[in-house]
């Protein structure tokens, strides 16, 4: 069955909430807000002030895990120095779900890579989850969005490390490559499911650099903003940004489809399709 993908070439905060309502689902009790709070020194992750209507609409906590690579959030405290550096605790409460140990680990008995998923313990906090993505390039996936978001985003500095090398942390940065992708999708099926259809996810399409807001050095944007997207299929709304971003007739819109097939990122999509917790079919309606 095609998913309900609703999209709007207008981005504000205000398209944002407005999406939100068409999809159509009240998140019910305590909402953790996931969204990248960008790494120190990036220029296009989306800021507090953007996201602002929309957390304080659905009365969220923001939500983050740290990075297992070297940068301003790899440890607890140079993470929520940053955090406070980018505002976003002038406006919202934030929990670093994996700020002390031990993980919570959701099982994975289907995955195709991994069986397990380390994730931020402070997630059993949560009855629903509203997912804000970026969408853009990213120097592994290809593209970073909504599954990303849920199997990286929400997993903690170790599971991050897990993801990566496909079962084997130790092999972060060299485990296979499409292993990899899968263990993402595996991941982002065990978060997603995790809150039994008690989740929105809302993909923004600005600032598409071929970069990630993980890059402290990142390239600047490539290609021309497209719009915001919002449903409850997460497979759906990443396969509509990477067709938005195939239609368009912007001339930088190569240079970022080079990031995203050389590092084969639709093959996340197709992987989380195949474990069957959303769909690449959708119908996408677009809001004036």
């Amino acid at each position: 069955m095609s998913a309900k993908v609703y999209f709007s070439r207008e981005i504000t905060p205000e398209t944002v909430e407005k999406l939100y309502q068409l999809v159509g689902k009240e998140l019910p009790g305590k909402v953790a807000v996931k969204l990248h709070s960008g790494e120190k020194g990036n220029q296009n992750f989306l800021k507090p002030e953007f996201w602002k209507p929309m957390i304080e609409a659905v009365q969220g906590t923001v939500v983050e895990c740290n990075t297992a690579y070297n940068g301003e959030r790899n440890t607890t405290e140079k993470h929520l120095k940053l955090i406070s550096d980018h505002g976003w605790d002038k406006y919202f409460t934030v929990d670093l779900m994996d700020a002390e140990g031990p993980d919570l680990v959701l099982d994975v008995p289907n995955g195709k890579r991994i069986q397990k998923n380390y994730v931020g313990k402070n997630l059993v906090n949560y009855d629903s989850m509203l997912v804000l993505s970026h969408f853009k390039g990213h120097p592994m996936g290809g593209y970073g969005g909504a599954l990303k978001q849920l199997a990286i985003g929400v997993a903690s500095s170790f599971g991050k490390a897990y993801v990566h090398g496909a079962g084997e942390p130790e092999k972060i940065w060299t485990a296979d490559h499409d292993s990899f992708l899968e263990s993402m999708a595996d991941a982002a099926m065990s978060v997603h499911e995790y809150f039994k259809g008690n989740t929105v996810y809302i993909n923004v399409m600005k600032n598409m650099s071929v970069d990630c807001d993980c890059c402290a050095v990142a390239e600047d944007p490539c290609m021309a903003d497209i719009g915001i997207l919002a449903s409850l299929d997460p497979i759906a709304i990443d396969q509509a940004c990477l067709d938005l971003v195939y239609a368009s007739d912007d001339p930088g819109r190569d240079h970022l489809l080079e990031r995203i097939e050389s590092r084969n990122g639709v093959h996340t999509v197709e992987a989380a399709a195949e474990l069957g917790f959303g769909s690449r079919e959708y119908e996408l309606i677009e809001v004036k």
